[in-house]
């Protein structure tokens, strides 16, 4: 008698039949799903009348109707696990009858979605306080299969009056950050003593008496790491990197860690922070503020003056931070080379300037970014724009914290459990994409720039040299915008592969356990290997994965914000033209950045129509005029007006102002002009 085939059949998708289905549901706006497998080539539709509790973005598990047919078709099963539970909308009552208590009357909670959901039911008991035609935020709390409509508690009341306030909690909803913790988590955290106990400091390495101070931005509330300084007799420099021990206050697995994972990460907003961590450890008991004894997780190194690593300990501490410096004060003392603490800093920056330079030369590449933050009224209303660049001060940090990242990644690296290396999760960044690198090499020829791309080396010093050469020249924005888009993007994993940008063969974050979980996770294995009693997680690249897709989601919600600051602050200069940069191209239009503000809109191909007919040359990055011969390509300098600014879709739509050679003579020196 023959053996069966055990074998699972796979249909064309690459989905195996009768195997557990996991993936993210997307439910489009007329209400049909279709659910993305991992690995699979096709996705799964599902019907409306079989979604059954999920909602969009959910994680769910499915079960497959057909797989033989052309198109994959399934049911979902179980939510595995909510995007988002907590969801802006207004309230709808259903007042008690005469006779009946208030309290069996009923609301519903309609939300404002651009995805189909069903209204949830809010017992009266549930209101918070919260009254008919109200605008709220209402938390998902409960949903059994087969139930027919979801239940909620109100959680806040919305001010009519604060659109801004509005507009921002609706973006962090969107990406699946709650606004308010929930009360299992804030009792774990209200349990936390606040003192230190002489038994835990006996455990430690005391370096209270070391000079030590923090430097962050003026506004910083949560302080993640000090810098120590201790001069040696041989001449060499002690230098410590403590970083908040914020492992050693959450415990693995309570509410309060459990809720710091599904965020993952800290949200960094125009007008706020939303924490990973409950404010009173963010901002008090984790955070290293002047004049407090803290306690900390250390990176401490032995530097020659010429930045050569002689020794290193790694370990816990108890510290106390004698100044806290913002940016700006260090920056200023590098500059006049004097001030509080100035010798200290100088050698500090010294030794960070070599070792930047020294990275540089590894492999590094240089990219230099800017930042723009808006200056905000007290109700969140943008009225200036600052440009904020690396100085200095900045990169005096940056290049402590990568080096105790490097380190801490370099010596885990090298542990062994049972003959096999110990996971830990990594921060890597892959070699460049050759499909994305050679148009980018195409376009930088034109610009006289040659790329060697024999190899990942030879690209990253291609690459520094671009970046040197185009300096203060009119493509150099084009240019490090789209060097930026051909690299990979950073992640976290279990599988090391180096991190190209960075230069580094291990890498991984240590230094900012307030705001990333990841850094937890790193503490956590840190601790069990010096402690020598370590424990496998064999769920460790799932948690990675979901980090570093937490990581995505802030940081589109931080561009959200930040576009939607745009789009208000703007809104002042209806009517109005400005110097702008081509900043993006595509069919149907381009984008535009003023230089004044650093503001993006959208030029429509349908708003030259009266001038010519454009087609998109995407090998030259740029669209063409098919009679005129005109080109609008990435980097050129434009004017523009502004016609439209939709705070609703966060969308600015501007017009292109046509420049005669006798306008550009009579053009005014200054970067705007108001419309005749």
């Amino acid at each position: 008698m023959g053996r069966k085939n055990s074998k699972k059949k796979k249909d064309r998708s690459g989905v195996v039949s009768g195997k557990f289905l996991k993936g993210i549901l997307d439910i489009t706006r007329s209400g049909m799903g279709f659910v993305i497998v991992e690995n699979s080539k096709t996705d799964i539709l599902i019907r409306p009348a079989d979604i059954g509790t999920a909602l969009h973005g959910d994680t769910v598990r499915v079960s497959l109707k057909n797989a033989e047919g052309r198109r994959l078709q399934g049911v979902v099963d179980e939510v595995l696990q909510r995007k988002r539970t907590e969801f802006i909308g207004h309230l709808e009552m259903n007042k008690s009858r005469p006779g009946e208590s208030a309290g069996r009357g009923f609301a519903f909670f309609i939300p404002e979605m651009d995805r189909p959901m069903p209204d949830i039911f809010i017992p009266f008991s549930n209101l918070n306080n919260a009254k008919d035609r109200d605008r709220v935020v209402v938390r998902l709390i409960e949903w059994e299969k087969g139930g027919k409509r979801p239940l909620g508690e109100v959680v806040s009341v919305l001010d009519a009056e604060n659109s801004n306030d509005s507009a921002m909690k609706e973006i962090l909803l969107e990406s699946g950050f709650p606004l308010q913790f929930p009360d299992e988590a804030l009792e774990d955290a209200a349990r936390i003593p606040d003192n230190i106990s002489n038994t835990e400091i006996k455990k430690r390495k005391d370096v209270r008496s070391t000079l030590t101070f923090t430097i962050d931005p003026f506004d910083a509330k949560d302080f993640d790491d000090a810098i120590s300084f201790h001069k040696l007799k041989n001449g060499n420099f002690e230098i410590g990197v403590h970083i908040a021990d914020v492992s050693h206050f959450v415990d693995p697995d309570n509410a309060l860690d459990k809720e710091a994972y599904q965020r993952a990460t800290s949200v960094y907003l125009p007008d706020r922070v939303n924490p990973m961590l409950p404010e009173h450890i963010s901002n008090v008991l984790c955070s290293l503020r002047p004049h407090e004894d803290k306690l900390t997780f250390s990176a401490i190194f032995q530097i020659t003056p010429k930045a050569e690593i002689k020794q290193y300990w790694l370990g816990k501490t108890i510290i106390h931070s004698d100044h806290r410096f913002t940016y700006e004060e260090v920056q200023t003392t590098i500059e006049n080379k004097a001030g509080i603490y100035a010798e200290e800093i100088l050698i500090l920056n010294d030794l960070a300037q070599r070792m930047r330079k020294r990275r540089f030369q590894n492999g590094a590449i240089n990219f230099s970014s800017q930042e723009v933050k808006f200056n905000l009224d007290e109700k969140g209303n943008p009225i200036g724009v600052m440009i904020k660049e690396s100085k200095e001060a900045h990169q005096l940090i940056e290049e402590f914290m990568l080096l105790a990242n490097r380190i801490v990644a370099e010596n885990l690296s090298k542990i062994k459990f049972n003959n096999k290396a110990v996971p830990f999760p990594y921060r890597i960044h892959d070699n460049p994409d050759e499909e994305k690198l050679l148009p980018f090499v195409a376009f930088a020829k034109k610009f006289g720039h040659k790329f060697d791309t024999s190899s990942p080396d030879a690209i990253a010093a291609s690459f520094n040299q671009l970046l040197s050469d185009v300096q203060g020249k009119p493509e150099q924005h084009v240019l490090e915008q789209l060097g930026i888009r051909t690299m990979a993007k950073a992640k976290y994993t279990i599988e090391n592969i180096g991190h190209y940008g960075l230069g580094f063969d291990h890498y991984c974050h240590f230094t900012s356990p307030i705001r990333r979980y990841p850094d937890i996770m790193v503490h956590r294995i840190l601790e069990q290997v010096l402690a020598d009693k370590i424990v496998i997680d064999k769920k460790l690249e799932d948690k990675c994965k979901h980090c570093s897709e937490r990581e995505r989601a802030a940081m589109e919600a931080e561009r959200a914000s930040n576009k939607y600051k745009q789009v208000q602050y703007m809104k002042n200069y209806l009517g109005e033209e400005f110097e702008g940069v081509i900043s993006g191209v595509a069919s149907f239009g381009f984008w535009v950045e003023t230089v004044l503000h650093k503001c993006e809109g959208l030029i429509t191909v349908n708003s030259l129509l009266e001038y010519d007919e454009f087609r998109l040359v995407e090998s030259d990055y740029c669209l063409v005029g098919q009679r005129s011969g005109k080109k609008f390509r990435m980097g050129d300098k434009v004017w523009i007006k502004v016609v439209a600014a939709n705070l609703t879709k966060r969308q600015l739509d501007y017009e292109w102002v046509i420049e005669t050679e006798a306008g550009k003579e009579e053009k005014p020196k200054e970067k705007s002009r108001k419309k005749k």
